[in-house]
């Protein structure tokens, strides 16, 4: 009864204070009216919650928020940036770009996605494909601007690089720079960042949702971090390593001089600092292969913090499955964030070897080690070993990506938060090693030196640290394009290794003579796998994502009446009965439907040559003219191959 009774005042008080100024939990800052009239312009949040839903909006100096004559990536870009570069290059590139909405976010906001591929060589359905999204995360947007990178390098260089040229010719690629256009936004134009979705949430578990966000006290655009003294019970202390008191090292009890946290007050007054900032959710816990509840209620099972209310309860995640599950043909996917750095594959709740097909293994860990000569990063692997040791994930992307959807699925994290190694030769790679980088190679501009201002609860803080967007999340902007490049030109050589089907060749000829004007002949149609992967994982088929391989022939019925065809597709005598690997056609009689006729094949290994056979009886005919087409889910269509049985 109790819960019942909070859960009904909440709501009675969520729509009190929805779009009114900050309640008074404890200590209220200026009024939104004052403000305004100072001048300052806010940016408004959509959904009901306890804490305020507008904040002062900022301009960050290494973002860009006009679009220019060129797209550069010596600074960030906003979103409205981002969407004007994707309508550009739709006009500009008209036979390579197609344009279009995948859905709407929590907000209401399109999530704008392009195709690129020549639409004179085939439609993007009919080609092996590849898929790679950024902006999962609000605040990891160098995979965004990853993305953007890819899709410029791509549309620049067709025409010029022959590679670049074929891979657009033979493939499809699928680009999504901001899954989350919600919170990217609210990133870029505000102090705030939150986890994924803005959806209001009760990340502290006290009935209230977004009632403690972190408050930009020195308002100079950035929420850094907090420090005050406290003898009695702080843990920290200057770290001695550090001659200008900048670091701080974490002590045992008894040496102890400071607290921290991110800057901020306590807004719901329940002793806490920034504990129920804006969401909470987490759209890479929200997919439905091994997805769990963020609680649970025997308290012996798993459960998984931010998966949402139910597998793909965010529009922005069931976007992503719906057009994966719609587009079959994506064989290869991308899904990016920062910053580890690391090229990041399932699986997410179990080791490589545990359930993972050794075919398909393989060339994950192929991909490893050819992705981290591409980009350099030290680490390559599996979210439950190599990334959590031992610890799982659930409802996470990599394992949706291989269990449920069968195919080469990395969410590969990019940028290092200023680790560069031990700079200083103490044998340690700590915060005095990035502070070392960030003056040599950054200007400095990474670390906020300490600020001393006046806080209504704890007297006199410092404000200050390293900048928690654009050093430790994001690459310094003047730093950006080397990790976007790398990032992009593995994505790149991952998409050169998608399978590509080539004819090999097509023979007839005659098996057998009967004395009533009748002749049996054999056609054998050969297609050659030109890429690197096979056709299909073996994964993808047992999950049913992809269909078998197949051959298809359409023989001439031109001048035949009375629906008596002039020929019989024969039984494959050499194939056992049975589901697997049969005819789709094996008519009994001479009297059979006019139409295609077909044979599933295996699933064909890169550069190797597969071969079906067709046994045809001719009636009373001396040729017979026919097409073959050869029809993959993953390795694309060939068609319209002719031949003549004589």
């Amino acid at each position: 009864m109790k819960k019942f009774t909070v859960f009904t005042f909440c709501v009675i008080c969520t729509a009190m204070l929805y779009g009114q100024p900050r309640p008074d939990f404890g200590v209220q800052p200026r009024s939104r009216e004052a403000s305004a009239n100072e001048g300052i312009a806010y940016y408004t949040l959509s959904g009901m919650r306890h804490g305020v839903n507008y904040f002062p909006k900022v301009r960050h100096p290494n973002v860009q928020y006009e679009t220019g004559e060129k797209l550069l990536f010596d600074n960030y870009h906003s979103l409205d940036v981002i969407y004007d570069w994707l309508e550009i290059w739709a006009e500009r590139y008209s036979d390579l770009v197609e344009l279009y909405e995948v859905g709407r976010s929590y907000e209401g906001r399109p999530i704008m996605q392009i195709t690129v591929t020549n639409r004179k060589t085939g439609r993007d359905t009919d080609k092996p494909a590849a898929f790679f999204e950024g902006g999962r995360h609000s605040g990891e947007v160098t995979a965004s601007e990853t993305v953007m990178w890819l899709a410029q390098y791509l549309l620049e260089n067709y025409g010029k690089d022959p590679d670049i040229t074929h891979l657009l010719d033979k493939r499809a690629i699928y680009l999504r720079p901001v899954n989350n256009p919600d919170g990217h936004n609210l990133y870029m134009h505000t102090a705030q960042s939150n986890r994924s979705t803005v959806r209001p949430f009760d990340n502290d578990g006290d009935g209230l949702l977004d009632e403690d966000p972190p408050d930009d006290l020195n308002s100079d655009g950035i929420i850094h971090t907090m420090r005050w003294k406290d003898e009695k019970n702080g843990n920290l202390i200057p770290d001695p390593g550090d001659p200008s008191g900048r670091i701080m090292k974490r002590v045992a009890p008894g040496e102890r001089i400071y607290l921290s946290s991110t800057e901020g007050i306590d807004n719901d007054g329940d002793g806490r600092i920034n504990e129920d900032g804006i969401g909470g959710l987490d759209l890479h816990r929200n997919y439905p292969e091994n997805w769990r509840p963020h609680t649970e209620e025997t308290g012996r099972g798993y459960r998984q913090g931010g998966a949402g209310e139910y597998p793909l309860s965010e529009p922005e995640t069931r976007s992503v499955v719906a057009f994966l599950l719609s587009h079959p043909n994506i064989y290869v996917v991308n899904s990016m964030d920062t910053s580890v750095p690391m090229h990041l594959r399932p699986p997410s709740t179990s080791g490589s070897e545990e359930r993972m097909y050794p075919e398909d293994l393989k060339w994950y860990r192929y991909f490893d080690e050819l992705g981290k000569k591409i980009t350099g990063y030290a680490r390559a692997g599996d979210v439950y070993n190599d990334y959590g040791g031992g610890n799982p994930l659930f409802g996470h992307g990599p394992d949706f990506g291989y269990w449920y959807y069968g195919a080469v699925w990395y969410g590969d994290e990019i940028w290092n938060s200023g680790r560069f190694g031990d700079l200083n030769g103490d044998g340690l790679t700590d915060q005095i090693d990035m502070l070392i980088w960030d003056e040599k190679e950054n200007e400095g501009e990474g670390f906020k030196d300490w600020e001393k201002i006046m806080h209504p609860d704890l007297g006199e803080v410092e404000i200050g640290g390293f900048d928690p967007k654009f050093f430790l999340q994001n690459p310094p902007a003047r730093h950006l394009e080397t990790w976007i490049r790398n990032q992009a030109l593995f994505n790149i050589e991952m998409a050169g290794h998608l399978p590509e089907l080539t004819w090999e060749n097509i023979e007839t000829k005659k098996i057998r003579s009967y004395k009533t004007d009748s002749a049996d002949y054999q056609v054998k149609v050969s297609f050659k796998n030109s890429g690197k992967l096979p056709t299909a994982f073996k994964q993808a088929y047992l999950v049913k994502i992809v269909t078998r391989d197949r051959i298809v022939l359409e023989l001439d019925t031109a001048g035949t009446s009375g629906g008596s065809l002039p020929y019989r597709i024969l039984p494959d005598t050499g194939k056992k009965a049975g589901r697997e690997g049969r005819d789709r056609n094996q008519p009994g009689s001479r009297l059979q439907p006019a139409g295609p006729v077909s044979r599933d094949v295996p699933f064909t290994d890169g550069g190797e040559v597969c071969t079906g056979v067709f046994n045809i009886r001719l009636y009373k005919k001396d040729e017979l003219a026919g097409r073959a087409s050869v029809y993959s889910t993953r390795g694309g269509v060939l068609k319209d191959r002719d031949f003549i049985i004589r």
